[in-house]
């Protein structure tokens, strides 16, 4: 279809009211969810071209995300979208103030390769749960997945309501041209940039969903087996393809020996092998050299095999890595933890802050003097102590960037909030109307007019 087409004829589908309708939300909402589940085998398959990913982690960090946030918002959507009545300041009497969360209009979601049904549908959900259309423009990188969600939509969905625009670089680049209500992007600073730019042609708001070095630090205080575990599993699931895995480690000293022997364990443990269920091929072959040139042979403490074929990269561990490496000056995106070691846990604070603020930031430790320090001295988008990425499984807490790690946020109330204007409305009463604002203006007035503001 043609691209301004579509665009048009959602513009003008919104002015026809009907998406503001708690009633139709609802429907097409309900809609979206049971094609998801009747059409759950497609998307596994699909995924699994793409990048071998798995039904255990495709539920688990995908379709359940989509399918939390959908009944969130079935639950959720008549409080959230009444109006909300505010206090009323003195020279406003008599009269009330509301705020009404106003649908914006026609959206644009750029999804993003890596997690390619939740980064792409859970900010859907949201903007329709809001009382949107929207066009999706899922990542073309991760194809199948892509046009998986093209059929699922196109084909059950009007396209003045809901529409998955397919194609590349090209595609992309025609749809920022036209005047959308607001852009979401997820994906790389560099990208955010080029699409920051863009809409800053019509004006348009965006909520931009980036990355960033994200550090996780383990001090000598840590439950060291617990921080080892989780480390792990949050850095090498998706085969550390993931916007928020802990990106560098930083780890005390005096426990740096003893912590290295527990993630080379539970490595091993988690059967993290080419071909096995529990890890994610490299999505292309691009990122594959990427990664690999990232990996410096002389500092592999533990991994560090490659099959270009297969796409595979062992998950690795570079001890004795300098804040000068070359793996430290950019993000990783990829199953390669890199460990520095610091002696002063203000100084390591100081060293991160040096650097652009991250997505996310992880602390292991049992000190609450720590805790403290590290949750008021730190930005960054968001985080855990004691846990890595679980932190947007709490769909009370938003998730977003700060800096240049991103910009706006979402996830339950956050979400609808994204989409919506609040629009502010004041009404008065007609009668006992004071004159004291009308002119003529006297002394006596002024006085007044002074007490009252």
């Amino acid at each position: 279809m043609d691209t301004e087409k579509i665009v048009q004829g959602q513009r003008d589908f919104f002015k026809t009211q009907q998406t503001k309708s708690l009633a139709y939300r609802k429907m097409y909402l309900e809609k979206l969810r049971n094609l998801i589940i009747s059409n759950e085998t497609m998307l596994y398959e699909a995924i699994d071209k793409d990048f071998g990913k798995s039904k255990f982690d495709t539920l688990t960090t995908e379709l359940s995300f989509v399918l939390n946030d959908i009944d969130y918002y079935l639950k959720h959507i008549k409080s959230l979208a009444r109006p909300k009545k505010v206090g009323t300041n003195l020279v406003n009497q008599l009269g009330n103030s509301k705020i009404y969360a106003d649908p914006l209009g026609c959206i644009l979601v750029i999804g993003a390769w890596n997690y390619p049904y939740q980064l792409s549908l859970s900010p859907i959900v949201a903007a329709m749960a809001a009382g949107n259309c929207c066009i999706l423009k899922p990542s073309e990188i991760a194809e199948n997945t892509m046009k998986a969600m093209a059929k699922i939509i196109n084909d059950n969905f009007p396209p003045e309501y809901l529409y998955v625009y397919e194609g590349g670089i090209d595609e992309t680049t025609a749809l920022l041209q036209l005047k959308f209500d607001k852009i979401f992007f997820t994906g790389s600073t560099k990208v955010g940039k080029i699409i920051y730019k863009a809409a800053a042609e019509h004006l348009t708001p965006v909520v931009l969903e980036l990355g960033g070095k994200s550090p996780a630090i383990v001090t000598k205080n840590a439950n060291l087996e617990i921080a080892a575990k989780r480390i792990v599993w949050g850095k090498f699931l998706n085969a550390g393809q993931t916007c928020v895995a802990p990106d560098y480690l930083l780890v005390e000293e005096t426990i740096q020996e003893q912590f290295l022997e527990m993630l080379r364990k539970y490595i091993q443990e988690f059967t993290y092998e080419a071909d096995s269920e529990q890890y994610t091929r490299i999505i292309n072959q691009r990122n594959f050299q990427r990664l690999a040139h990232l990996i410096d042979k002389d500092k592999i403490y533990f991994g560090g095999s490659l099959n270009e074929k297969k796409l595979f990269i062992e998950p690795t561990i570079l001890n004795q890595v300098d804040w000068k490496d070359e793996i430290m000056q950019e993000e990783i995106f990829g199953p390669i933890l890199p460990v520095i070691s610091f002696k002063n846990y203000n100084i390591a604070l100081n060293a991160i802050l040096e650097l652009e603020k991250p997505l996310a930031a992880y602390l292991f430790t049992n000190n609450t003097e720590e805790k403290e320090q590290f949750t008021q001295k730190l930005s960054f988008g968001g985080g855990c102590i004691n846990d890595t990425i679980m932190h947007l499984s709490n769909d009370n807490l938003p998730f977003g960037g700060v800096g240049s790690s991103g910009i706006g946020n979402y996830h339950g109330k956050y979400g609808f909030d994204t989409f919506s204007h609040q629009k502010s409305v004041l009404e008065k009463a007609t009668w006992g109307e004071p004159n004291i604002k009308y002119p003529p203006y006297s002394e006596k007035k002024l006085s007044w007019i002074k007490k009252l503001l």
